[in-house]
Formats: structure tokens, sequence, C-alpha cells
């Protein structure tokens, strides 16, 4: 025999029903059959809004008995047509029957948990007669009323079973039970005197688990609106899938944190009988659910992630505690007698102190409390006031193998501690089926995420990026995103989303990930952007390995640096301005990404896609010491240099590496030699070397009045007027059969950068078109410098680098 159980989301209309009886006919074709049936959907909660508006409002309270009744005859026009006189007449005298009660109630203006147990009852008492009466036509069914079997005291509300009186009933009553099917509700039962009782939160669950305890039953099947107990919420955790086994008391766990598909008191019955439980799904019956049993096999050694929400975590310590028996006595016998419920325990081994977790709705209860039970203590400074901590979640991650397997619960914390969720309280059972933290609530949804990708998405990485420009490097850094996903994926197993992008003017977000097809018209209809409510958007967002892009050269982007890297959010950056700056904000940041273990990359600071500054820090941190550096860091003066002679104009010549993505949107930066000495300046950092950018010598080549203009137009106007300039430095060099090159050099402590003359046998002779080429001279290089040469300017090759910065962090 088996039991099915289907819960008040299966029965919610007349269409869900007519899957539940089918479901129920298939059941039945091979053995015998005992269905527990909750309430229609929502209909218990209606009863008790009733009850409640009849004390104040009788009008009110009929309104809310109309609107139930109808559902009701509803169901029965679309499912009964043989025997609907008698369906009829009998729903009708139990409506009858709730109006009398509500008249009652507002005329005694009392309504007392007796009064409570006898409305809610109506909701089981009424769908376990109609399906029971639509079942018949379909197959051999008949209807029990739970109350004439299930046995107990006198707790109307939360009754207490007397397993000894209802397993006698239901033995007798399905002894001489001849139907194929019986239906029954759950939740209700009776007291010795026949007064209707009801079970409490889970009832109907826990009415299946005592028919298939006291019937012996070959398994109880829980049909729900999910596929099983999952792996986390999938509400929340978008990746979560069914459990296909698990054990008893893992399920326990799952459930006591918060896995909704059980309430863990209920299945104790199956479980004294070790009567196998499984969880289907009524809207895809196929799908084969979980299946909880005493020896599961084996799968992961973690079965799940749950959490509890609005938790308040109550802290009693001080050093008069230790030593002296019976605190914890005294803590949890107040709390006890306050029918105050802990969820969450633990204790220092000093004895200094005790946690305990509470509900927070309780908390302010269980301050005034402890803090009363303690007075005296308090009083003479043996123990500190009791302290409270609000805004609280438990997440808890179970699994019966766990304790077969080293080093979970450092994967657990080294997980969130890598994304910035911050441990309140540590609880582990010696039997390490389950390890719990306390945690901000505002982390919950992420940490879950987080613990899920740790344990069960091993093999896939998610990184979530937030984008900020989408010029040239932005929008080419987007396509290639775009172009790689599936390769991503499938060799590195990394799935990476952009969660939101910005340009000067919009922004837009998606917690889902924004489409990349449309990226534009998502930005287009945004919202208005500043940089404050970005960042304000990118931390409630507070997806795990997030990652903030800088695709700009603003310096008031690059100023929020900080804030993200605090956040533990990394930061990619194009922008030179951050690394740059003074000595003391460059420490301070590398300081701030070191302390919050969030990425701080910015390879491309220095000749775009090159690898220079990894390059440079693998030196550095194998234990070699840079000597001198040369360098030719300017993709974009390169090109300029390479192009001009006699035949061009200096003014053309600047334009075209305008147009092609060579220079900063400001073409001066480039030209002044700014750009070439932040970049020089940066390289004699990473190399273990304090130097300001005022430090580094610029011999610039451009004349007083175009470095004095404001404008690209004035600027390429200041051009065309000192062309003659320009052609007398080509000349000079081209006289000695030299070519001009902006060289960067760092050698002693000092940096310079230049126009210098280079003579054919140097290596930056040949440097053609936009390539930049730096030459180490190291300890290990002493003679023959290493040499990295290779396309140095660009948005195709940029937006590569950055992409390489992106990888390095998923890689980490």
């Amino acid at each position: 025999m088996k039991v099915l159980k289907f819960g008040g989301s299966s029965v919610a209309n007349s269409e869900n029903i007519k899957k539940v009886l089918d479901i129920i006919s298939k059941a039945s074709k091979s053995q015998k059959v005992a269905v527990v049936v909750s309430a229609f959907g929502k209909t218990t909660n209606n009863l008790l809004a009733g009850a409640t508006e009849a004390l104040e409002d009788i009008e009110s309270a009929k309104k809310t008995l109309n609107s139930i009744k109808e559902v009701h005859f509803e169901v029965i026009d679309h499912l009964i047509i043989k025997n609907i006189k008698e369906v009829d007449k009998e729903v009708t005298y139990l409506f009858d029957r709730l109006a009398s009660i509500y008249s009652g109630i507002f005329l005694l203006q009392e309504l007392s948990d007796k009064t409570l147990a006898k409305v809610s009852s109506f909701g089981e008492r009424l769908s376990s007669y109609i399906i029971a009466n639509a079942a018949k036509e379909l197959f051999d069914a008949n209807h029990k009323e739970s109350r004439d079997l299930v046995i107990t005291n006198d707790d109307y509300l939360n009754a207490q079973v007397n397993f000894k009186a209802t397993n006698k009933n239901i033995i007798s009553f399905f002894k001489e039970n001849k139907h194929q099917v019986t239906i029954l509700g759950g939740f209700i039962s009776s007291n010795i005197e026949g007064e209707t009782t009801t079970l409490g939160r889970g009832g109907s669950d826990f009415t299946a688990s005592i028919y298939a305890a006291a019937l012996n039953a070959d398994e109880l099947q829980i049909w729900t609106d999910v596929s099983g107990m999952y792996t986390a919420n999938p509400r929340v955790v978008k990746q979560a899938y069914p459990i296909s086994e698990i054990s008893y008391e893992e399920a326990m766990e799952l459930s006591h944190f918060g896995a909704k598909v059980l309430y863990p008191p209920t299945i104790q019955p199956a479980l004294r009988k070790e009567i196998p439980i499984r969880i289907k799904n009524t809207f895809d019956p196929e799908s084969a659910g979980t299946l909880i049993c005493k020896h599961p096999e084996n799968g992961n050694e973690v079965k799940g992630i749950s959490h509890i929400e609005d938790i308040s975590l109550i802290t009693l310590e001080g050093g008069g505690m230790i030593g002296i028996p019976g605190f914890s006595k005294r803590l949890f016998e107040t709390l006890s007698l306050q029918k105050i419920n802990v969820v969450f325990i633990t204790q220092a081994s000093s004895e200094h102190s005790i946690c305990v977790g509470v509900y927070e709705n309780d908390a302010k209860k269980a301050k005034e409390l402890l803090d009363e039970t303690f007075s005296i203590e308090i009083d003479r400074k043996k123990i500190k006031p009791i302290i409270v901590e609000n805004d609280l979640a438990i997440i808890a991650v179970v699994g019966e193998s766990m304790k077969n397997h080293q080093g979970l619960s450092g994967q657990m914390f080294s997980a969130l501690g890598r994304n910035n969720v911050n441990i309140r309280a540590i609880a582990q059972g010696s039997s390490e089926k389950n390890i719990s933290a306390v945690i901000n609530k505002y982390n919950a949804k992420k940490a879950l995420n987080i613990l899920h990708e740790q344990f069960f998405e091993e093999r896939t990485k998610q990184l979530n990026l937030f984008v900020t420009g989408v010029g040239n490097v932005g929008e080419r850094f987007l396509a290639q995103l775009h172009q790689q996903k599936k390769f991503l994926k499938e060799n590195l197993k990394l799935n990476i989303r952009v969660i939101g992008i910005a340009n000067s003017r919009k922004m837009a977000f998606d917690n889902h990930g924004i489409d990349l097809n449309n990226w534009k018209e998502a930005l287009e209809n945004g919202e208005p952007t500043t940089l404050a409510l970005f960042y304000q958007k990118v931390k409630e967002a507070n997806h795990r390995n997030s990652v903030f892009i800088d695709n700009t050269a603003n310096q008031q982007v690059s100023e929020v640096y900080e804030s993200y890297l605090r956040d533990s959010i990394s930061v990619v950056t194009c922008n030179k301005i951050a690394c740059a700056s003074s000595f003391d904000n460059y420490k301070t940041l590398k300081h701030v990404s070191r302390k919050y273990n969030a990425s701080f990359l910015f390879e491309t600071n220095v000749g775009a896609g090159l690898p220079i500054i990894d390059t440079l820090k693998n030196l550095i941190n194998s234990g070699d010491r840079v000597q001198k550096i040369q360098a030719v860091l300017s993709g974009s003066l390169n090109f300029v240099f390479n192009n001009f002679n006699e035949n061009s104009t200096f003014h053309d010549v600047v334009a075209a590496a305008q147009k092609e993505g060579y220079t900063e949107p400001d073409p001066k930066i480039d030209l002044s030699g700014v750009d070439v000495a932040r970049k020089i300046l940066i390289l004699a950092r990473e190399s273990g070397y304090q130097l300001e950018l005022e430090d580094i010598a610029n011999n610039a080549f451009l004349p007083e009045d175009s470095l004095k203009t404001d404008t690209n137009d004035t600027f390429y106007a200041s051009l065309t007027k000192n062309e003659a300039h320009f052609q007398n430095i080509f000349k000079e060099a081209n006289d000695k059969e030299c070519r001009l090159k902006y060289v960067a050099e760092f050698v002693d402590g000092k940096a310079n950068v230049g126009l210098q003359h280079i003579p054919s046998d140097h290596p930056f002779y040949n440097l053609e078109g936009s390539d930049n080429i730096v030459l180490f001279f190291t300890d290990r290089y002493p003679e023959n410098p290493l040499i990295i040469k290779g396309a140095g300017a660009g948005a195709d090759v940029t937006a590569s680098g950055i992409f390489a910065d992106v990888i390095r962090i998923a890689n980490k």
C-alpha cells in the first residue's frame, strides 16, 4: 500500500485536481492507495481571516465566506456530474454551519482556540469530500473523515497525537475497507470527546506520515509544486537542481534550515518505521523527485544548502561565567518557559560567552527576559547586559557524508571570505551532518550562490561584470566577450555575465545578465548615470565574484576604485590615472586589494594587450631586481612618427591616429608625453620604487601654444600653425639617418621621457606601426635585456588586455 499526500497548490483549482486524480488513478492500478489532501489553496488562511473579521464586522466575514464558497462550487461544477445533487447539498450544509459559527463569534465576541480549530477544519473537510466524490466517478474510491481516526489531546491548535488510539483506529478501518482508493483530509483530528482539533503547522504532511506508519506503507509520497528537495532554494539559486536521494537525517536538517518542502516534525512517524518518503511534483509527475530513505545511494558529500532569514543573535558573555555551572541552564530555561524557540547555539570553550539564535520577532522579548534573569550578575559586573544583533540569517551546509571528507568547512569559509561575506558565529555538531554560520541577511542570497557554486558547480565559475565606458575599447570588449561566451563555458568552465553597463549619459542593469546582442538598446533605455548610483546598484546587486571594469580615461571614475575594493569587488582598468596618481593612493589601492581579497588589475595601463606588467610582476615575485627600463610605450606616438615625413602634415597624421583609436580621446595627453610619463611611472612603481609623476623629466616636443590649448579643435589648429616646427624635428633626425621614437627610460631610480633619434642598429629602429617595445635590464638579464614587443595601441588589443585580466581573476 502507498500513501499519497497532495498539498494546497496541488488542489488549488479544478484543473489541478484533474491532474491529482490522474496520478491517483495510475497509482491505484497495482495496489491500494490512501490519499491525504490539504484544503484548496489559501482556503485555511481565508477561513481564519473570516473568523477574525467576524469579531468586528459580520457582513465582511460573510463576504469572505461567500468568496470561499464560490471557489468550492466552481470545482464541483467542473468535476462532478453523477452525484452533483448530493454533493451540493452536503457542501451547502457545511457552509451553513460555517456561517452559524461566524455569527456566534460576532454575537459572543469571542474567538477561542476551540473555535479557531473548528473553523480551520472546514478546509480539509470540504476538499476531501469534494475530491472523493470526483474520484468516485473515475475509479473505485471512498471518503473517510480523519477526525474519526486521528485522536489527540485537548490542545486544539497544535494537538498531540494519541498514537495508541490512532493506530488502532486506522488499522481497524483499513482492514475492513474494501475500496481501492480512500481519500482523507489532512491536518484535522479530534480529541477523546469528539471535539475537533488540528495538528498545527505542516499538519497534512503529519497526517499522511501517521497513516503511512500505522499501515506500514511501502512508500509515502508527498506531492507538491516542485520536483523534490533541491540542492538550494531554486528561487534564490537559479542553478539549483533536485536531489535524487537523501537520508532522513539530511532531509530533517535541510527542512529545519528553511527548505520548505517538508516540516521536520511531520515525518517522524514514517522515519521511525523507516518508510521511504518520495517528494514528487504534481505538475511534472514523470520527474523522479527526491527519495528520502535510510540508506540513500552515495552522491555529493554535501547534499544541500539552506538558510533561515530574520534571525537575531543573542549573546551572554562575561568573565563571571567561567567555571560557574548553571548559566546555560538558566538561559535556555528562561527562553523555554516563554516558548521562545532557539534555532542556533554556539559556546566558546573558555565558557566566556554563549550565543543563541532566535527569530527576530522574539528578540526584544528574549532580551528583556534574560536581562531580568541575570540582573544580579549584570549589576555586579560579572556579565555584560544581554547583546542582541538583528538583521541576520543562518546558512547551513548539510550532508551526512561530510564527516568522511576533510576540508569541507575550510572550503565553505574560504569561499565566503573571498566574497566579503562576514561570519558572525559558527556551529557544527559532532555528527558533522551540518555546518551552520550566522551572517548578515543582506548577504544571504549571495552566500547561497557562492556555496552552491563551491559544492555543486565546481566545474563552472560565474563572474559578474559591471562595465563603465562602452566607447571604442568598451564596445570591443563587449563584442569579444559575446564572441567567446560559448568557448569560455566549454573550455574554461567559465560563465561571464555583464550585469551593469554605463556610459557618461545612461546606465542599465539586469541581475540575470544583459543580453549582449541588444546591450546598446538596453543602455539607451536605461536611467541617467551617476557614479554614486552606479556604485550603489553594484553593492545592492551583491553578486558573488563581482568585477568592476573601467574602460574610460576619467579621473572621477578612477577615484571610486577604493570603494569597490573595500566591498571585495575586483577592479580591472585601462585607465592609468589611479596608478599614476600620488604614490600614497597607489599604495592604498594595492593594500586595500590585498586586505579585502579583491583583485586590482591594470595590465592595459602599459602596452595595451601586451603582458608587460604581468611579466614584470613575475620577475619581481621570483626575486629578480630591475636595473634599467628602456621603452617605447606610446603606440599613438609610434604610429605618428612612423607615418610622419616631408610628404605629410603632422596635423593629418595625428588625426589619422585618433581615427584609428590609437590616441586617448584628448590626443594632447599622448603628444604631450604625459601618457608615456604615467606608463614609465607605473613600471617603476611595480619594480618596487617610490616615485611621483612630478619626479619624471618630460622633454616635450610640442610647442608651448599647443600645450596650452584646452579643446581638441584648438589643439589641431595649433598643430597646423606649427607645421614648420614638426618638419624641422623630422629633418634633423632624417639627416642623421635616424628615426624618431618617443622613449621612456628608468635607471638608477630616476625616469625621463622624450623624443630621441634612434640609429639603425638600435632595437627600437624597426618598431613599426603602433607597436610598443620594452627592454628590462635586471640582475638576471644584465646585458641582453628581456624584450617584450608587439601592438601597443588600438581598441581591439586594449579590449583583449582587459579580457585577459578578467580571465586572470577567474583563474585566481
